[in-house]
């Protein structure tokens, strides 16, 4: 796959002409909606086969070759160019496709009001061929340890279908919070957590759950050696059961870092336990907050190697979030709240108020400014093809185990693109 970045004076055409690809297909790819009105600085994914690379100032086969991981001989000869001549700038290498490497990838999935909607239904079935995990959140620890399930729909056929496994995502949600007061009952009363075990079990052995995922948040600091307790004691009976178990862990950058938010989770403990550990490296931007990238890269980095300082590379998950936010400026604390939005629908606001679209270099993410019909300005950040794949290179980099996707029915075809053009996705046997 090539990304391209919209410039002034571009089309569908010329942008085909340029990498030997078509309009309609380069239209299938982004799901272009209105593929006569590009937006300047708009990402898109062209469907070949490798891709190409135009010179830069202070280029050389050497150096290029470094960046695409081949030798600059074998970069020399599929473009027939000789090897010892200067490279002029601009001009066009074709680039082979990288060897894939395996990757486990998880997508959250949740089902509101009682019943699995059709559109979200219909998302678990366009994404679940490029999951290990289709995520089903959650449900919910009761105080007397029995749990509240969310509705199933046609999950676990659609799951099936695609070859995805299913992961029962249990939390400590309360009244639409997460509750401290309940994470200390489940982790300090026995009769609770013997009534809790026995329910997961059963309810993930009858319902083809392969695996089971902690999300117990905001936990008391003072719960922290409870909680990882409970989970050695849920990870021999689930063990037992023949099943996974894996845990969500706060953004931590280090392990004294203060809060309740992080306190309570013990990096290198779950790191120990479980079997795989999704690290929630987003909401740095979110919607009662300031304008800013979701997951910025370097912030998002800086919590990944604090991972790997207390929990192997080949048990780390990157979390990753499917949307963005558009703020009304200028923000105001206790204000009203940013809207979510997906990028697709990020890209129609740009070309509907006629924004040029912009990307921070240091989070790697794109942005633009507005002003709505009633004269209000405003700034949104999202996803793009660019921003996703700056995930994709840090977990290539750091070599994890992969990604976790919050959540599920947003549109975002690129990125789905793009993963299966960089990865093998890990099945379950």
């Amino acid at each position: 796959m090539q990304i391209h970045v919209v410039q002034p004076g571009d089309s569908l055409s010329s942008i085909a002409n340029t990498y030997n690809s078509s309009a309609n297909a380069i239209i299938d790819a982004n799901e272009l909606d209105a593929p006569g009105q590009l937006v300047i600085g708009q990402s898109l994914v062209i469907p070949i086969v490798g891709q190409f690379y135009f010179v830069q100032p202070g280029d050389s086969l050497f150096t290029i070759a470094g960046q695409f991981g081949i030798s600059y001989q074998e970069l020399a000869q599929i473009n027939n160019f000789p090897v010892n001549n200067t490279l002029p700038v601009g001009y066009r290498l074709y680039v082979p496709p990288p060897t894939k490497r395996p990757i486990t990838s998880m997508g959250y999935i949740e089902p509101l009001g009682g019943t699995v909607s059709d559109t979200l239904e219909n998302s678990a079935n366009k994404t679940t061929p490029y999951l290990t995990y289709l995520a089903h959140f959650s449900f919910r620890v009761n105080r007397d340890g029995t749990l509240s399930p969310p509705p199933l729909g046609n999950l676990r056929q659609i799951a099936e279908a695609n070859g995805a496994s299913l992961s029962l995502v249990v939390t400590n949600l309360e009244e639409g919070s997460f509750s401290s007061d309940l994470g200390h009952i489940i982790l300090t009363v026995q009769a609770v957590q013997n009534t809790l075990l026995d329910q997961i079990v059963n309810t993930a052995t009858s319902g083809g759950y392969r695996d089971v995922h902690f999300d117990f948040e905001f936990i008391y600091p003072d719960d922290r050696e409870a909680y990882n307790s409970f989970l050695r004691k849920a990870k021999d009976r689930l063990s037992q059961a023949g099943l996974i178990m894996s845990t969500a862990l706060a953004p931590k950058r280090s392990a004294t870092q203060e809060g309740i938010v992080y306190e309570g989770h013990d990096y290198k403990a779950h790191g120990e336990i479980s079997d795989f550990v999704v690290l929630m490296t987003y909401e740095w931007g979110y919607s009662y907050g300031p304008p800013m990238a979701v997951s910025p890269l370097d912030q998002v980095r800086i919590v990944a190697e604090y991972a790997l300082t207390e929990i192997p590379a080949n048990k780390i998950i990157l979390g990753q979030n499917l949307y963005g936010y558009d703020w009304t400026l200028p923000f105001q604390e206790g204000g009203e709240a940013a809207k979510a939005l997906s990028p697709q629908q990020a890209i129609a606001l740009a070309r509907e108020n006629n924004a040029a679209i912009q990307f921070d270099t240091t989070a790697q993410a794109p942005f633009f400014y507005y002003t709505d019909s009633e004269g209000n300005n405003h700034e949104v950040w999202f996803e793009d093809a660019r921003s996703i794949q700056a995930k994709f290179n840090l977990i290539k980099e750091l070599d994890l185990l992969g990604i976790a996707y919050w959540k599920l029915g947003l549109a975002f075809p690129q990125n789905w693109l793009l993963l299966n053009d960089q990865f093998n996705i890990t099945r379950l046997d």
